[in-house]
């Protein structure tokens, strides 16, 4: 569905403090009901949903005789309230059982598995596969009703020598697949500690084997172990699939790593989670901040990773908007497509990004709103971030210029409230004073998801 051309906002006749959407001629296409006047904020959800959602632009008014940019912060809540039990797992535990885990990363990991047994209930269904020199199913597919044997498979497991990690992939999907249905959270938990050695061991090839499998219903969360896996890579796989990206840097840390990845998992309220940007006529998306849009007529969409109870996720949307007459204009629509986790059924929550175009120069000094000023400056940030990593690992920036650019990044979290992420800076701050690489901590830092307090 797609916006008609000359869609605009004009108050009706009957009630001066309402606002719709009508065409300028009779075969104008009408989205939505009565809305109120002041679009600032628009949220199209009801208290029973599982998501709620705010589309606020950066200003109440853009120039209406030359193009202008238009930023607009999506904010995403996961709902702290949302009751009921939540749907069972589809699982796959996909491990690196290659010649470097011999030893305590070995024992943890079997230990971290027993950890995630003991946690799923005869509901869920638990997978296992490992991979050295090539891919093997441990075990298949199956309910979680004699944990002990489960414990037992797990315990048989062995060192190899090389890494297939593309094929590890393939195989634990492919066992996913084998019972998936709209009953359950598809989820593969991945664990290496290190670059893939055996097998195809392209870059896009695995990354793409990832997005193929999200496109079906599979989540992909990554965890890397030491210092010897490829970050960038584990990263990819988890955020073109909607996942979770951890470094664990000491084997003892095996453990409350996969609790916490299941914990989470258990507190997902929303999968599957995309948002479409769908455009007027005039306007067109210039980029989605740290996201990778796919483009359709009219409109653009990204992948959004899996929201728990509490959550807040947000983007960054920079709209080029065209000239046109003076109005109130609905210059685009925000829909957010998800599976609900409780409920089973595919939701949608919509929301309108309305503009108000004058000649007006002091409206539009005055129209800036703060928030959204924020939210942009962390997304600057993160886009900063990215850069800075990608200089330390080439070496065109070097240790000091890193420390700079970090506590600058980490001045403004403390200044937006963003604790947690804050603390990650400084951990990796610290690393770099002390000789050691940071990239692997810097890559897993998310500004754009927060947990509500």
């Amino acid at each position: 569905m797609t916006f008609d051309d000359r869609t605009q906002m004009t108050p009706p006749q009957d009630d001066p403090n309402k606002a719709r959407v009508e065409g300028l001629d009779t075969n104008a296409t009408q989205l939505g009901g009565p809305m109120p006047l002041d679009m600032n904020r628009t949220a199209m959800a009801t208290s029973m949903r599982a998501i709620t959602l705010d589309c606020v632009p950066e200003n109440s008014y853009a120039l209406a005789t030359q193009a202008t940019r238009e930023h607009v912060l999506v904010k995403i809540t996961g709902s702290g309230t949302v009751m009921g039990a939540r749907m069972p797992l589809n699982l796959c535990l996909i491990l690196d059982r290659s010649g470097s885990m011999e030893g305590p990363p070995m024992e943890y990991m079997k230990r971290a598995c027993g950890y995630v047994v003991d946690l799923l209930e005869p509901g869920d269904v638990l997978s296992i596969v490992a991979f050295a020199d090539q891919a093997e199913v441990i075990m298949p597919a199956r309910r979680v009703v004699n944990k002990q044997l489960i414990k037992e498979h797990i315990n048989r497991l062995d060192v190899g020598n090389t890494t297939d990690l593309f094929g590890g992939i393939s195989m634990g999907a492919a066992q996913i697949a084998s019972v998936a249905s709209p009953g359950y959270i598809n989820r593969a938990l991945l664990f290496t500690d290190g670059e893939p050695t055996a097998g195809n061991k392209d870059f896009s090839s695995i990354v793409g084997n990832v997005v193929e499998q999200k496109s079906r219903g599979i989540t992909f969360t990554a965890l890397g172990f030491g210092s010897e896996y490829n970050e960038e890579l584990l990263a990819a796989i988890a955020k073109r699939s909607g996942g979770n990206y951890y470094y664990i840097m000491r084997p003892e840390l095996i453990p409350e790593i996969f609790r916490k990845e299941l914990e989470t998992m258990m507190m997902a309220i929303a999968r599957n989670v995309r948002m479409r940007v769908q455009m007027s006529r005039w306007v067109q998306v210039r980029q989605i901040y740290n996201k990778l849009p796919t483009y359709g007529n009219r409109w653009a969409e990204v992948t959004l990773a899996d929201l728990e109870r509490g959550e807040v996720q947000t983007a960054i949307v920079e709209l080029e908007l065209g000239p046109r007459p003076g109005g109130k204009y609905r210059v685009a629509r925000i829909d957010i497509i998800y599976d609900d986790s409780v409920t089973g059924r595919t939701e949608t929550v919509s929301g309108d990004v309305v503009v108000e175009f004058t000649t007006d120069a002091s409206l539009i000094a005055s129209g800036l709103n703060p928030e959204v000023q924020r939210e942009l400056a962390i997304a600057q940030a993160s886009m900063n971030l990215e850069r800075t990593v990608m200089g330390m690992r080439t070496q065109m920036v070097s240790p000091d210029e890193a420390v700079r650019e970090l506590e600058k990044t980490q001045a403004l979290l403390i200044q937006q409230g963003k604790t947690l992420q804050a603390q990650d800076i400084q951990c990796a701050i610290d690393q770099i004073k002390q000789g050691a690489a940071a990239e692997k901590t810097l890559i897993g830092i998310n500004l754009d998801r927060e947990k509500m307090q």
